[in-house]
Order: C-alpha cells, then sequence, then structure tokens
C-alpha cells in the first residue's frame, strides 16, 4: 500500500443528465452540499445562491462551483 497525497488522486468526473430525474433543482441542491462539504466550502451559502433564483440560476451556481467535477449535459 503506498500513501500518496490527495492532489495525486485522480477523481473521475461525475456526470449528470439534465433532461432525467437527477437533473432536478432538488438533486442539484443535495449533490451540491454534499460536494461542497468534500472539498471545504460553504454547504449553505451555495445552496442559498442556488435557490435565489430559477432553474437555469442554480444550474449555472452548481456548474460554477463544481464544474471541474461534474460534467452537466441535457
Amino acid at each position: 500500500m503506498a500513501i500518496k497525497n490527495i492532489n495525486e488522486l485522480k477523481r473521475q468526473k461525475e456526470t449528470i443528465d439534465l433532461s432525467g430525474p437527477n437533473g432536478n433543482v432538488f438533486y442539484l441542491i443535495g449533490r451540491a452540499k454534499r460536494l461542497a462539504k468534500e472539498l471545504g466550502l460553504d454547504p449553505e451559502a451555495i445552496a442559498d445562491d442556488m435557490m435565489s433564483d430559477d432553474y437555469d440560476h442554480a444550474v449555472e451556481t452548481f456548474d460554477k462551483h463544481f464544474g471541474d467535477f461534474v460534467d452537466l449535459y441535457r
């Protein structure tokens, strides 16, 4: 077993189909909260921002924070 630095680990990019069941805003907010916790970000601030406007704003906010880790597609 080798001990690796967290930065050396490659994270496989997740994909979310916005036209499927995981594309609803409640799923995206929940996923954003879990990812934010993993990354040391403030999950409530991100969720509040996502809920501050319409669905497109929520998707854009999700992509802004997690676009390096998750690909969104329609």
